[in-house]
């Protein structure tokens, strides 16, 4: 099957962004995909005006195209932070003003899938404390998205990239899925299970959709190296998407990769047009 039949979504930021925010649901839906999905795109602000949210939606509404994942607010992304529900102080006090906030406006778009990144270490911070706050703001936002019908994704990023980030393997991050499991008693903490960060990181990946499919609320990708299109690296994206599938997965794939120095419009030649509307 490989890429054919698959259910993408593309992430608007980190393709489209050589244009303005508003234009880029249009963007992805002229290119032919039906889905997208968005970091916190208010990056200094997790409670933006009312003004810029509806204007948002209106744009993915106006485009005909679905908004099928958001992160809840996580600081300066792209930039030097991952996340800030487990940073003590002013950055996790913005998490927690931000979860009502993002929740209701997946809700209002009928997303049903919210990412929350972890967050860094801190110095002088015991990692301990860092992840007592963490289990509390995830707790928290588990229970909003449960509250939409939705699932809380926990994500694995890489060493090499994000050095400070302590979910850098697929364990890592499942057990902490499992945590707010016992915690909240919802079920519905998942794993994201990120192709290219688990490759930076040397996993075994045949291996981590063996185990963990079960688990696994969303799947995204790019090559590796250069985080690149499909084709662009060695990683046989067609085959890991194809062994998702046997293990039971049948969510969407999110494409997360750089277009390069090249038009986002021209870094999906990868991808026949007819397989890009999948649903």
């Amino acid at each position: 099957m490989g890429f054919a039949e698959q259910r993408f979504t593309v992430n608007l930021s980190i393709l489209f962004t050589e244009l303005p925010l508003l234009e880029r649901p249009a963007a992805a839906a002229a290119a032919g995909f039906p889905a997208v999905e968005l970091w916190w795109p208010w990056v200094d602000s997790p409670t933006p005006e009312r003004s810029g949210l509806d204007a948002l939606r209106k744009a993915i509404e106006d485009a005909g195209v679905r908004l099928t994942g958001l992160n809840f607010y996580a600081g300066r992304l792209p930039g030097p932070d991952r996340g800030a529900l487990s940073v003590p102080g002013a950055e996790s006090e913005r998490f927690r003003a931000n979860i009502d906030v993002a929740a209701d406006f997946a809700r209002s778009l009928g997303c049903t899938a919210l990412n929350a990144l972890y967050g860094n270490r801190v110095d002088g911070v015991d990692p301990a404390e860092q992840d007592a706050l963490a289990l509390e703001n995830l707790t928290l936002a588990a229970r909003a998205a449960d509250r939409i019908g939705a699932v809380l994704l926990i994500e694995a990023l890489n060493a090499p990239e994000s050095p400070r980030y302590p979910l850098v393997s697929a364990p890592a991050a499942v057990e902490v899925v499992d945590r707010v499991n016992e915690a909240t008693g919802l079920g519905n903490a998942r794993f994201l299970m990120d192709l290219y960060h688990l490759s930076m990181n040397g996993e075994d990946l045949p291996s981590v959709i063996e185990r963990y499919a079960s688990k696994t609320g969303h799947v995204q990708i790019a090559d590796n190296p250069g985080r690149g299109a499909p084709g662009t690296g060695t990683l046989p994206l067609a085959d890991l998407l194809d062994g998702l599938r046997k293990a039971g997965y049948d969510g969407r794939v999110g494409l997360e990769y750089k277009a390069g120095d090249r038009p986002s419009a021209e870094a999906f030649g990868w991808l026949p047009v007819e397989q890009r509307a999948a649903r």
